[in-house]
Order: structure tokens, then sequence, then C-alpha cells
């Protein structure tokens, strides 16, 4: 590669927008004749990168145990809520730029209606109500998003948002999503969860007192390790899909203080996603690592290879012909008015129509 100058990296990054335009996930027009139906539950977590997992010392949670797979560099592309679940639920086209994602996606790049086309009833779940920052609206129209929300009424909550909107409890979101799903005749179903629980400023309802972000994590991941230990008991085949939106910021670096997330750096974009086939006939072995450079591309894929096999049907799964060749993303990381990009090894931030300059260390 050519050294790091100013035209280089532009040009590398030019390339890199050019290139992943003409990337697509292909799904099957229909599912195997024979193959069983299973669910795919999409979590998407605010606020949890791996370094908020270091920081907070839950690296050896037991949640981590379900995983089948789970991604060590997977890059979220942004550190924003909005545009991160814009990216994921367009995850079946390559990354477009942070102003690309606020046009219309072809309804190829739609990873649930992908799912809805096979017979997959779509299916959205929020501890929040959507409406801060116009986010599920956005969902709505630019992901194509057009399910109305899993009812909250009755469900508990313990925290409330910086401008005093209920969070609701997520095991009791789950726990609902367990009752309605077992009421429902649909052979197959894709559920959207978004969980902002540990979002920044969050307040206990009984105090008003700042909820502090280490319990919050360590009572999400109970809840979560709960639920899909519930899942698996229950018999369900539910492959759990869990991709963060972005870090809390939790330790900051020399170019952001702590809790500051304008600037998409790496230790908020770099976040632990993990997926989980629960209720599959193969015995569950020790957790895969996929080391390569990632992102939601890789996450369509998967979904498309599961949905063309039957893996929960069979007495064996072939990990090494699941994974061959999953697609690999560079770490190209945007926001408005910022973007990070990893060269040679080494990290490079521009500002606005700035010039490039190494990320601090």
């Amino acid at each position: 590669m050519p050294p790091p100058t100013n035209e280089n990296l532009t040009a590398y990054l030019d390339d890199f927008y050019n290139e992943e335009r003409g990337r697509r996930v292909s799904f099957p027009s229909e599912l195997p004749a024979q193959g069983t139906p299973f669910d795919v539950l999409i979590i998407n977590i605010c606020s949890l990168a791996w370094s908020d997992v270091e920081a907070s010392g839950l690296t050896e949670h037991p949640v981590w145990r379900h995983f089948d797979l789970r991604f060590n560099h997977f890059n979220s592309a942004t550190s924003y809520s909005g545009p991160a679940s814009i990216r994921l639920l367009r995850a079946s086209c390559g990354q477009p730029s942070h102003e690309g994602l606020y046009v219309a996606a072809p309804r190829q790049c739609l990873l649930m209606e992908n799912l809805a086309t096979l017979g997959f009833e779509k299916q959205i779940a929020m501890d929040h109500s959507g409406a801060f920052g116009n986010y599920l609206k956005g969902l709505n129209e630019y992901a194509g998003l057009d399910v109305t929300p899993m009812n909250q009424q009755g469900l508990p909550h313990d925290i409330a948002s910086f401008d005093g909107e209920p969070i609701f409890r997520d095991d009791a979101l789950f726990a609902r999503w367990t009752e309605q799903r077992a009421q429902s005749e649909a052979a197959r179903n894709v559920t959207f969860f978004n969980l902002i629980a540990l979002h920044d400023g969050n307040r206990f309802v009984a105090n008003k007192q700042i909820a502090p972000f280490k319990p919050r994590l360590k009572t999400l991941l109970d809840q979560l390790d709960h639920f899909m230990t519930e899942l698996e008991s229950s018999g369900r085949k539910v492959a759990v899909i869990v991709v963060p939106e972005h870090g809390a910021a939790l330790s900051g670096d020399r170019m952001q203080m702590s809790g500051l997330r304008d600037i998409p750096s790496p230790s908020i974009t770099q976040v632990p996603v993990g997926v989980a086939l629960l209720g599959t006939k193969a015995k569950h072995e020790s957790t895969r690592v996929i080391d390569a450079p990632s992102s939601y591309l890789a996450i369509s894929e998967l979904v498309s290879r599961l949905v063309q096999g039957d893996l929960f049907g069979s007495d064996t799964i072939d990990w090494p012909r699941l994974l061959q060749g999953l697609p690999q993303t560079p770490v190209v990381s945007e926001n408005s008015g910022s973007v990070v990009i990893e060269y040679q090894d080494k990290y490079h931030i521009r500002l606005g129509k700035g010039d490039w300059v190494p990320y601090p260390q």
C-alpha cells in the first residue's frame, strides 16, 4: 500500500465506498422443502463495546458461553444509535457512507425484508418508545422497518432516560416476547430488539440518581443469559444474533474524554458480536472466534446461509463450511463530520473537510 499521505488516504476511502456499493448478499428465492423452521432474534444493544466490557470486568460473564460464534473485530461503523441500527437493518448490502444512509435503500439491502419474503413474521421489540431523535421513524423511513412495536403496556421499569422517559426492564420485555411467540401461529419469526438500558444519563426511578454503568451492564447480561437459557430449555429453535450499536466510551482516550461519542474511535466501534444457534440437534461446542475484520455484511451472509440449509434439523453442523469465506470489511467508521479509518495497521482521522492525521494513541 502507498504511504498514508492525505491524498492516498482520501483515495483509499473513495475506493472503499466505490467497492462497497457493489457488494450484495444473495438470499434464496424459497426455503428448502425439508428445512426445519427457526426464529431469528437480532438483539441491538446501545452503548456496549469490547472496551466497556473490559472496563467493567465482565469479559468472563456466563452469557458469552451461549454463543457458537464470536466476532472479535466487528466494526459498528458509527458511534451513534440511529445510524448503527439503520446499518444493521440494511446489512444485506455493502457499507454506505454516512450520507448514504439517509436515502431509500434498495429492497434487497433490507435484512428483515429478505427474511419476510421467505415467510418470516416481522416483529420489533424495544425497551423504550423510539421517539427520541426520531429513532423509530428513521428505521421506518431508511431501513424499511414498517411494523408496529410490541406492546409495552404494564411492563415494569426501574430506570428512566435522561429526559424522564421510562426504560422498561429487559427481562420483562424478553418474557413478553416469549409469551406472545408461544401464542403466534407463524412458523418462523424475525424480531429486531433494541435495548437502551446502558445509555449514558439513565437514572434510577426511585431516587433520580444516575445509574452506574457496571451494575447496569451486569444486570443486562444476566437478563440476556437467563433469556437464552430459557429459550434453550424450551426447545425452541432460535438463532440469536447480538449486535451492539456502539460503545459507551466508558474509558475515553487522548482524542475524546469519557462519555463523548462525536468521533467514532476504535474503542467505541469495536463491539462484541455473538451468534448462538439454540435448539439444534447438534451438541453445543466451544465458541468459535472470528478474528477477521468484519461488519454487517458478514451477519447478513451468515443469516442467508442459515436459511439455505437445515442446521437446526441436522445431527451435526459443518462449521468450517458455514463460516468459509464470510465477507470481510476494512475498518471505516463515520459520523456526520468525522471519519476514522484503519490503514497499514494504524488509525487515521479526518474532521470535516480537514486533512487526515494519525489517530492519537
